[in-house]
């Protein structure tokens, strides 16, 4: 693990089923309880917010948030994530309230160099497969198993445990898009 404070956030919108999977697990995680150095925040829809929040100084961000990749309702993925310039999709990449990970990592490099806030020195993203995203408040079972699994994840993650190959039996761990050390078809962590 990278040195300095270190940051986990959880992004999602509870009214829309398993999308609150993020708030959820920061929710179980600050219970659990995690290691001096590491704050545990609920940013929810707060896109823009969590992006200044991200130039803080922290060493290490562990953005939490549901995840469609193709898998099993349940799945957990650990993702190495770019943080960086990209093309932006247009008017809503800016909307607050709709700014998924991706978004806010797009910002970082604008934000920094308008700020002169210190982006992160790694990203990672622990995201569950959704069974559905429809409105309505509560997650679904196999997302709600899949909450207990993104805790043990993240606080052996935050405790300086390793990420990779190791980590590919409890998340698939990938670094730009490619999966790190596993096959495409072993990307995904076993259904919860």
């Amino acid at each position: 693990m990278t040195g300095g404070r270190t940051l986990v956030a959880g992004v999602g919108n509870i009214f829309l089923g398993d999308d609150g999977f993020g708030v959820e697990t920061v929710r179980r995680l600050v219970l659990a309880g995690v290691p001096d150095g590491v704050d545990v925040v609920d940013v929810g829809v707060r896109g823009v917010h969590l992006a200044y929040q991200l130039l803080d100084g922290y060493g290490t961000v562990v953005l939490v948030d549901a995840a469609s990749r193709g898998g099993a309702p349940g799945t957990v993925y650990l993702i190495e994530a770019q943080a960086g310039p990209v093309e932006p999709s247009g008017p809503a990449a800016l909307d607050g309230h709709r700014m998924g990970p991706d978004a806010v990592l797009a910002l970082l490099a604008t934000l920094s160099a308008s700020t002169g806030g210190v982006p992160p020195e790694r990203v990672l993203v622990v995201g569950c497969e959704p069974a559905s995203l429809e409105e309505g408040i509560g997650l679904s079972a196999p997302v709600t198993a899949g909450v207990e699994q993104a805790v043990r994840l993240i606080r052996r993650v935050v405790s300086g445990g390793a990420v990779g190959d190791e980590a590919v039996s409890e998340g698939a761990v990938e670094e730009g898009g490619q999966a790190a050390g596993v096959e495409p078809s072993d990307r995904k962590a076993p259904s919860c």
